[in-house]
């Protein structure tokens, strides 16, 4: 009895780690890496470290069915001055994010062909628009969310631009789905068809 009263006092002086206070470390320890490599907010921006610990907990956020409720995608972009540099490292953030729709795309198709609703010349040619038109459905996605930006002035006083990006899932996927659709119709009704019965439009 002793014993198990040692035990249980010993645990309880070991408090348990959320995942809230996880994520304030590894926000804390990024936004110091940033600072350290000069990285600043915009005047009246929320702290970095404020700025990560969203970011993580969003990324962390699931679905009903426990997939992730956002897809993110960070980038870097330098211009000569902050909203330029800001505006291309949107864009490429964008792209990012589009690349890990079209891999979502892909692993649905590729699922599709293995479990033989797919011919595998119907499975190639969708799997060749998607990943021929990235840049499509990054077009087609609407207001991102931006979770954290910060930018630091370079030597030739060139500004360079971090953005990290989220964008939720399901209309991240419905956004591709609809852009790769309307790709296809050129290539033939039938084809469309199975796209819309494949994922479901």
């Amino acid at each position: 009895m002793k014993i198990f009263r040692i035990i249980l006092i010993g645990i309880m002086m070991f408090p348990i780690v959320c995942p809230a206070q996880n994520f304030k470390r590894e926000a804390k320890k990024e936004a110091k890496s940033f600072e350290k490599d000069g990285w600043v907010t915009s005047p009246g921006a929320l702290p970095l470290q404020i700025q990560f610990q969203k970011a993580y907990e969003m990324q962390a956020e699931k679905d009903e069915s426990g997939y992730p409720k956002y897809i993110t995608g960070e980038a870097m972009s330098i211009g000569e001055n902050f909203d330029a540099a800001k505006m291309q490292a949107l864009e490429l953030a964008k792209l990012n994010l589009a690349g890990s729709i079209q891999t979502e795309l892909t692993t649905l198709v590729n699922n599709s062909l293995a479990n033989e609703q797919l011919a595998p010349e119907e499975a190639e040619s969708i799997t060749r628009t998607i990943t021929e038109n990235t840049n499509i459905i990054s077009q087609s996605l609407g207001r991102v969310i931006i979770m954290a930006e910060c930018y630091r002035t370079l030597k030739n006083k060139n500004k360079e631009v971090y953005v990290r990006i989220a964008y939720n899932t399901e209309l991240a996927m419905e956004a591709g789905k609809r852009a790769i659709r309307k790709n296809l119709e050129s290539k033939g009704e039938e084809l469309r068809e199975k796209l819309d019965e494949l994922m479901s439009l």
